[in-house]
């Protein structure tokens, strides 16, 4: 049976497996499950409004700025891709303004907070 040809039922609903979804689905859980790490590696630090209560720079934090950010989008676009309902990339179109804004408010008060050790660990870190 080639790739094309497999099909995977679930609730009672033959789905095609193909290139692109299965690419998507492994993009889906990739995203979401380093989107989950990123939460749990921020700890008590998380909150909905931005606040310096501690300054994590461990783990997936010491590669990228926002990776819960960077990885829910991973997650959105795969699950697009997955699903081939490509409307659902609208999702983005209103998240990533949102996640701009968020950051560019989490960057100042982090810098504010932090000074020299935030713009050392800013010049080591991707996005």
């Amino acid at each position: 049976m080639l790739p094309s040809e497999c099909k995977f039922g679930l609730l009672g609903v033959a789905i095609e497996m193909n290139a692109p979804r299965i690419v998507g689905l492994a993009l889906s859980a990739a995203g979401l499950s380093l989107a989950l790490l990123s939460r749990i590696q921020l700890g008590r630090s998380f909150s909905m409004t931005p606040k310096a209560s501690r300054f994590v720079t461990h783990g997936l934090y010491s590669r990228i700025r926002h990776p819960m950010y960077v990885f829910v989008d991973v997650t959105i676009s795969g699950m697009a891709l997955a699903l081939e309902r490509w409307w659902i990339l609208v999702v983005l179109l209103i998240l990533l303004p949102l996640q701009i804004r968020n950051t560019r408010r989490e960057n100042k008060l982090l810098a504010e907070s932090f000074g020299a050790e935030y713009r050392a660990w800013r010049h080591r870190t991707w996005l």
